[in-house]
C-alpha cells in the first residue's frame, strides 16, 4: 500500500505491530527506539530504515505509529523545542498506542495540530500475542475525521474498534479497563495465597472458582501462573502500577476515594520497588504466597528468563 508508516517505541508491542503491519501489505519505512540494537534488529528484518532522529522518522512517513512507555517519553518524543516528530508534521496523522494520561493525549493532539497534523489516541487492552496476529481490542479517540483516517491501519491491527469521543476520552476508559484489571489480579493473587496458606489443592480452588462468582478472565489467563510462579512477561507489574497510578490520580481530581484500586497501586509499587516490576502482573501473587517474597522470588525470576525466549515464539492468545 502507499501509505508509508513509521513505528517509534518497538519493544514487545511495537515491534509485533509493525510485523503485522508489513506482512498486511503497508510500507513500514522506519522504525525508532532508544534501544538502538532493538530498533536496528527489527529494522534489518523488515527491510527498513531506524533513524536515530525523530525529525528523520517524521520525513520518511505519511503516518507515525507511537508505543512508548509513559507521559514523559511521549512529551518528548512531541517536544516543542528540538528533535521531534512535530518538526516538518505538516499533513502527517499519529496514532497513539501507549496507555499514557488522557492530559498527556489531549496536549499530543493540540501540539500536532498547530503544525498542521492530526493526532488519534488508540488504546490497546490486548496482549503481545494479539498484536501480532492483528487482532487487537482498541478504544480510540480524537476528531472524528482523523479516526477515520486511521481506519485502514487500525482494521489490520484489531479485531475490534470502539470510538469513545474526544481527545483523552479513551485514555480514561483505558485507565478504568486496567484498574479493574489490577484489582481482580491482586484479589486473585490473594484468593489463591490464601488457599496454599490453608494446604488446599490450588488446582481444584480454582476450578470452583471457575464455576462460581469467583470467575473472572484473570482467573483464566493468571491463575495457574500464579500457581506455578510462571510470571513470564506479558504485561509487565510496573506498567500495572503505572497504570493503577493514572487511575487513582483521576479519582483524585474526581475527588472519589477508591480504596480498592488504591490498594492494588500499593501492591504493585511494592513489587517495583523490591524489583520485581519486569515480572508479569501475575507475580503478585509473590507478595501474598506463604514462602514467597522478594528473596524467594531470586529462584523464581531465574526461571522466568529460562522459558521466556521458549514462550516468545508459541505464545497463545492469553492476556489483557
Amino acid at each position: 500500500m502507499s501509505i508509508r508508516i513509521a513505528c517509534v517505541g518497538v519493544g514487545r508491542m511495537g515491534a509485533n505491530m509493525a510485523r503485522r503491519l508489513k506482512e498486511s501489505g503497508f510500507q513500514v519505512t522506519a522504525v525508532h527506539d532508544l534501544r538502538r540494537k532493538q530498533a536496528q534488529a527489527l529494522a534489518a528484518e523488515l527491510g527498513c530504515e531506524a533513524p536515530t532522529r525523530l525529525t528523520a522518522v517524521t520525513a520518511l512517513a505519511d503516518v507515525i505509529i507511537t508505543v512508548v512507555t509513559d507521559d514523559a517519553a511521549m512529551e518528548t518524543l512531541f517536544a516543542v523545542k528540538g528533535d521531534s516528530l512535530l518538526k516538518g508534521a505538516k499533513g502527517r496523522l499519529f496514532i497513539n498506542c501507549a496507555t499514557l494520561s488522557p492530559a498527556t493525549h489531549v496536549l499530543v493532539e493540540t501540539r500536532a495540530q498547530a503544525v498542521g497534523a492530526e493526532s488519534v489516541e488508540a488504546c490497546m487492552a490486548s496482549s503481545i500475542t494479539q498484536a501480532r496476529q492483528g487482532t487487537l481490542y482498541l478504544m480510540t479517540a480524537g476528531q472524528k475525521g482523523a479516526c477515520d483516517k486511521a481506519e485502514p491501519i487500525l482494521a489490520k491491527l484489531s479485531a475490534s474498534r470502539r470510538y469513545i469521543g474526544p481527545a483523552g476520552s479513551a485514555a480514561q476508559v483505558k485507565a478504568l479497563v486496567n484498574m479493574v484489571m489490577n484489582i481482580n489480579t491482586a484479589g486473585l493473587a490473594e484468593g489463591l495465597g490464601l488457599g496454599a496458606a490453608l494446604g488446599l489443592d490450588l488446582t481444584i480452588l480454582r476450578e470452583v472458582f471457575s464455576q462460581t462468582g469467583a470467575n473472572s478472565r484473570v482467573l483464566e489467563t493468571d491463575g495457574e501462573d500464579m500457581q506455578k510462579r510462571d510470571h513470564a512477561c506479558y504485561f509487565s507489574a510496573a506498567h500495572a502500577a503505572k497504570d493503577s497510578g493514572i487511575a487513582v490520580s483521576l479519582a483524585k481530581k474526581a475527588k472519589l476515594k477508591l480504596p480498592l484500586a488504591q490498594a492494588a497501586l500499593e501492591q504493585y509499587s511494592r513489587m517495583v520497588a523490591a524489583g520485581l516490576g519486569e515480572l508479569d502482573k501475575s507475580g503478585i501473587a509473590e507478595l501474598t504466597f506463604p514462602a514467597r517474597g522478594p528473596k524467594a522470588n531470586k529462584s523464581s525470576k531465574q526461571s522466568t528468563k529460562a522459558t521466556k525466549a521458549t514462550k516468545a515464539n508459541k505464545m497463545p492468545a492469553k492476556k489483557r
